[in-house]
């Protein structure tokens, strides 16, 4: 396909077009003596041939051909999009009338001259219509790349993990510049994400392997400093077909670098070495950021795991499960927990919710469930040990709304007794089938009068599934599908932690929120 040059002026590729042999041969040798490279043709369909065959810079074109008029020629190159910016001059030793030469021009030409030409006129109206041509070629590519690099910012930037971060990276390099492409994203373990695409719509693959090859780039490039550095090494130490052209990037001391590769005859200008430097520090910044959120992200984790109950009490009459999982999109910690606490013979199990994702829930969650504990212990009721609850975060925690689920296992009269807090309601599965209590009441923190507790029979057999809505809240699933979803999901008779991981896995994927699960039976 043709298309004019876009690089400095080494050599034109030119098709002279024309019948008259002796007129070809002197245009044909004039362009060759100014080092161009030249094609000749006699005919009009040979001139379209060549040019949607072959890669061509000019069509120097007669107007007086066998087969149709170069003007005919010229509409034609220039009607169709994929030759449309090939430059046309027109030349000719008949057609010389001012009106000859309007209708050329109004054609589409870009250049028409009179036969015979000067050799210095012919050579620099070919070199002024290559420059313009060029130096448009030029800014519609820097444009064209310049939006590349911009979508994919947008799309690094919107990476979750650095797993797919060196996908982006690798395939924006490849779109950016048009070319094949390799990106060196360091994992969170220390091993290296090397992402590689065969081009800008190639195939994509990903490998992950020790860092020494990131270790060895860096230290070449930017001596193992800080900066950003574009630079061609001719042994990157990774299988390319020729000298490379790398860009490391490293921002802060205490974090590895990154590096982005392409072949570097892909990036031999000053334009697009900065368009890779500018790309390479877009992908450094993204790839802090995640590490960044990764690491509080787990720190949030060790903080919410610890204000959770270390271990639950093992009653072989009652084997309980439990699962906690922090929401998929956050990394801030939640207010989400369960509670197992041993009263003299009888078990208080709580499921319960503050609401938010900060520091405050968390630690609203730790007083709550640290609070409840020591009002059973005390020896209060479920419905007295809510109303301290309400009262304790009305006073000290006026906006930290909490929802909470009360169980109180009594083994030896079988009896299970529930009070309610604006939770959703335990889910019971016997014998006769899965059904929710009928239990409900305020959330805690509003001051509002309780219902009694809810005493029902606990029978050998029985299953008890305690959640949080984070489980019941999906992004497509509204809360009365999900909970019946839930309900046809538990029976009697399962496995307690295969029904836990069940249950996450079919309704807990990509959740907003957290999610605090405990399943119990008694045998």
């Amino acid at each position: 396909m043709s298309s004019p040059a876009v690089q400095g002026f080494e050599p034109a590729r030119i098709l002279v077009v024309d019948d008259n042999e002796a007129s070809r041969y002197i245009t044909a040798s004039w362009l060759r003596r100014g080092g161009h490279v030249v094609t000749e043709v006699a005919t009009g369909q040979g001139a379209l041939a060549i040019v949607d065959e072959r890669q061509i810079d000019v069509v120097m074109l007669d107007v007086h051909l066998p087969d149709m008029s170069g003007y005919e020629v010229c509409e034609r190159i220039k009607g169709d999009p994929r030759t449309a910016a090939l430059p046309v001059i027109h030349i000719s030793a008949t057609s010389i009338e001012p009106q000859d030469r309007a209708r050329g021009l109004s054609g589409g030409a870009d250049g028409y001259l009179i036969e015979p030409v000067d050799p210095a006129l012919l050579l620099a109206t070919v070199e002024a219509t290559l420059r313009y041509y060029r130096a448009r070629a030029m800014a519609e590519r820097l444009a064209r790349r310049l939006t590349s690099l911009t979508r994919a910012t947008l799309t690094i930037n919107s990476t979750r993990d650095l797993r797919s971060l060196s996908r982006s990276a690798a395939e924006g390099t490849a779109r950016i510049l048009e070319t094949t492409a390799t990106a060196l994203v360091p994992a969170s373990d220390g091993r290296l994400h090397i992402g590689r695409t065969a081009g800008p719509d190639g195939e994509f693959e990903l490998r992950t392997e020790p860092s020494e090859l990131l270790d060895r780039l860096a230290m070449t490039v930017l001596g193992g400093g800080l900066g950003a550095r574009v630079t061609q090494v001719d042994d990157p130490g990774w299988p390319t077909d020729g000298p490379v052209t790398v860009v490391v990037v490293r921002v802060k001391a205490a974090r590895p670098p990154i590096c982005l590769m392409v072949p570097a005859s892909a990036a031999d200008t000053a334009e697009d070495r900065n368009l890779l430097l500018q790309w390479g520090n877009a992908t450094a910044l993204a790839a802090d950021g995640l590490r960044a959120f990764t690491e509080e992200h787990d720190l949030a984790l060790i903080l919410q795991r610890s204000l959770l109950p270390s271990r639950v009490p093992e009653v072989p009459e009652l084997p309980i499960a439990v699962r906690y999982v922090p929401a998929a999109s956050n990394n801030e910690i939640g207010g989400d927990f369960y509670e197992v606490t041993e009263l003299d013979g009888r078990l208080l199990i709580a499921v319960g919710d503050v609401t938010g994702h900060s520091i405050e829930a968390a630690t609203i969650m730790g007083e709550v469930r640290h609070a409840m504990r020591a009002y059973a212990v005390e020896g209060h009721g479920l419905v007295a040990i809510l109303d301290r609850l309400d009262a304790m975060l009305r006073r000290f925690h006026p906006l930290g709304f909490t929802t909470l689920c009360l169980l109180l296992v009594d083994l030896a009269a079988g009896v299970l007794t529930v009070a309610n807090a604006g939770h959703p309601p335990p889910l019971i599965a016997d014998r006769d089938g899965s059904r929710y209590l009928d239990v409900g009441g305020p959330l805690l923190g509003v001051g509002l009068d309780r219902p009694a507790a809810v005493a029902v029979p606990f029978p050998s057999g029985t299953t008890v599934v305690l959640v949080t809505d984070g489980l019941l809240e999906g992004r497509y699933t509204d809360l009365v599908d999900s909970m019946a979803i839930l309900r046809d999901m538990v029976s009697h008779d399962q496995d307690l932690e295969e029904l836990c991981d069940l249950l996450l896995d079919r309704l807990g994927h990509g959740q907003r929120d957290d999610i605090a699960l405990l399943a119990l039976r008694r045998v």
